[in-house]
């Protein structure tokens, strides 16, 4: 394996940030290539400062540079300005820790986490000169992979990727190697071979050995094409977090990134059944990190990195068991250390779950901005959306923030919601109206945020057959909100393009017949596509209507519940018909309780996996459900209309 490093540097003046491209950030790996051992190349399909932080990648990062066989190395999308130079310059994509060019390697390894950078998967797959198209690979090339959230739906880049993994990698990295490694070493190989070994492995997918039917311009099924090929993938489940603590050494970087914190998982899945959201459905079931390896991993890393921040993570940081001693526990370390005073951040905030006494704890240190995600304006949408959070919840968090001296709070919502009225619309400005009012109860300067996103119905949930809201009536709903809260002091609207969440659900819900689109988008020019500065719809358009394609059958149009989803051949554990009735149970109104404090629905997540479904003993969460079946009216609320657990298991 040779270096590009010798004709890269003398461009690197010529550039706007040349430390996405240097590596040498403390953790990174120093395992030389060696070609005796299978080698990884882990690509995020963006920009060096949204990927670097991604602990997905991270962790398998780790996990194969353990091993005495393999040897893994990190590469990110090289912005436009280094594009040019290195296409001009015939310089091949590299990684960025011994700048190896990328198609060296046996696996090239793409964390899928949003629709919108597929086009730069193929820009990546073509600067390492590897043939776009999986077909036109050789024996020669290597492997290109692909894992993530938008995995679970990996039909549009079906021509392009070689081998897909469905759920946890921390495993199955380990057993593709074991595959892999011996494989390479043959001199009989052929790919074919390969590609037929790994989908023997419990949650790989390999598209190139299925195939799309059609009848009458409509998917009928997606099934495999030889014998012995799994007809429906099960994706990988760990049951135990505690066995996996990484990563062990997070990476620090040497320039400007996201989310530039330490991060520590706490725990992993959502049990809350939130309708809209894929991660929560298809991460089931909850699995927790034992508090004191929490504790241990923060303490490590603290000491490691110099970080004065650290991020608890998960779907709902709120949610882990004893969070407020942990958070407690965490400080009092850092500061009998000599690490603190150490600032503890909770993404993903549940407000029923969010006290004075956490907003005390979390007061120790410095104060920056809070962020909680209602999702809806108006309590009939949140049941809509299974979100049971009344308006009291919201103003309760609030005013614990701002009391505990917080100037800013952060509101997420969407809009475009199934059965949305503009009265639901409205609700997201009175809500941030109301929580402003509150604010300046404690601090003139108090502010919210109200950022609103359009939705975008997403595989494995109770929403994947609704049809999604036209971007033009998106911003409509925006403009409605942007007259609503102009003349409101404090209270600042953000919102995200209604163009660019019409192409996301054009390739969340898509099928193999997108590959093509994508392909001209990518052609054309169309890459970071998540950066509003490159975004073009027009591309996508125009990509559609030379294939023959209809934004409107693939967007706004009602899913039926016989018809076949692209995603049928593919499993995130969850029974179709549970979904089905959910969707049924959202368009009556109707809530359901979180599974922590209510018995077995039978979901599918925790029996499919051999992993018990546990009822907590402990109080749910303030505002939440008591797991009693009854309606629950909270201070005089609108009661909640809930399904009992009998109920439920009996639909």
């Amino acid at each position: 394996m040779t270096s590009v490093w010798p004709q890269l540097e003398p461009h690197l003046a010529r550039v706007q940030k040349p430390a996405r491209y240097i590596g040498c950030e403390d953790g990174a790996k120093a395992t030389p290539p060696d070609p005796a051992l299978a080698s990884w190349l882990f690509m995020y399909p963006d920009a060096y400062e949204i990927g670097l932080p991604n602990q997905g990648l991270q962790i398998l990062y780790e996990i194969i540079n353990e091993r005495p066989d393999a040897q893994a190395d990190r590469s990110y999308a090289p912005w436009n300005d280094l594009e040019e130079i290195m296409r001009a310059e015939d310089i091949p994509l590299f990684s960025v820790e011994h700048h190896t060019p990328a198609g060296d390697f046996d696996v090239i390894a793409f964390n899928l986490s949003a629709e919108l950078t597929y086009t730069n998967v193929l820009n990546c797959v073509d600067l390492a000169g590897v043939p776009v198209r999986a077909a036109d690979r050789t024996i020669d090339h290597p492997l290109v992979m692909a894992g993530g959230h938008c995995s679970y739906n990996p039909e549009p880049l079906a021509d392009f990727l070689d081998v897909v993994v469905l759920g946890d990698g921390e495993e199955v990295v380990g057993e593709i190697t074991d595959v892999l490694a011996p494989w390479r070493l043959d001199p009989a190989r052929d790919r074919g071979t390969l590609l037929r070994a790994l989908a023997q492995i419990e949650g790989v997918y390999v598209p190139s050995l299925f195939e799309a039917v059609y009848v009458d311009g409509r998917l009928a099924e997606t099934r495999p094409i030889e014998p012995g090929i799994p007809a429906i993938i099960e994706k990988r489940t760990l049951a135990d977090l505690a066995e996996w603590p990484y990563p062990k050494e997070q990476l620090a970087p040497l320039t400007e990134v996201v989310h530039d914190r330490l991060n520590v998982e706490v725990f992993r899945g959502c049990t809350r059944g939130c309708r809209f959201c894929q991660a929560g459905m298809i991460t089931r079931p909850v699995r927790e990190r034992p508090a004191d390896q929490v504790r241990t991993m923060v303490q490590n890393g603290l000491e490691r990195t110099g970080y004065d921040e650290v991020s608890l993570t998960s779907l709902s940081s709120a949610d882990f068991s004893g969070i407020e001693p942990t958070v407690n526990g965490i400080m009092d370390d850092a500061e009998n250390t000599g690490c603190g005073p150490v600032s503890v951040s909770l993404p993903s905030l549940r407000v029923d779950a969010f006290g004075v006494d956490i907003a005390a704890q979390l007061n120790r240190a410095k104060r920056g901005g809070l962020t909680f995600a209602p999702e809806a304006g108006t309590w009939r949408m949140r049941q809509i959306i299974n979100k049971l959070i009344r308006e009291e919840d919201l103003y309760e968090a609030v005013d614990a923030a701002f009391s505990q001296g917080w100037q800013r709070v952060k509101l997420y919502f969407l809009i475009g919601l199934p059965s949305e009225t503009d009265e639901d619309t409205l609700g997201i400005a009175e809500l941030a109206k109301n929580c402003v009012e509150i604010g300046k109860k404690h601090n003139k300067r108090a502010s919210v945020t109200a950022s609103v996103g359009g939705f975008v119905p997403k595989p494995f949930t109770p929403f994947q057959w609704f049809g999604q809201n036209t971007a033009e009536e998106l911003q409509r709903k925006v403009n409605l909100l942007r007259d609503a809260t102009r003349k409101t002091k404090g209270v600042q609207l953000k919102w995200h393009d209604p163009s660019a969440t019409l192409v996301e659900g054009l390739a969340s819900r898509g099928d193999r017949r997108l590959g093509p689109v994508i392909e001209d988008v990518w052609r054309a020019g169309g890459v970071f596509q998540e950066w509003s500065e490159h975004f073009d719809l027009e591309r996508w358009t125009t990509a559609m209507e030379t294939h023959g394609l209809s934004v409107d059958d693939y967007v706004y149009r009602h899913r039926t519940e016989d018809e076949a989803q692209p995603w049928d051949h593919l499993s995130a554990g969850l029974h179709k018909d549970f979904l089905w009735q959910d969707w049924q149970d959202a368009l009556a109104e109707v809530g359901l309780e979180d599974c922590r404090w209510t018995p077995c629905y039978d979901c599918g997540a925790c029996t499919g996996y051999g992993i018990e479904h546990v009822v907590a003993s402990a109080t749910p969460p303030a505002g939440g459900s008591q797991g009693t079946g009854q309606d629950l009216t909270f201070n005089g609320a609108t009661p909640v209309k809930l399904l009992t657990a009998a109920e439920a298991g009996a639909r």
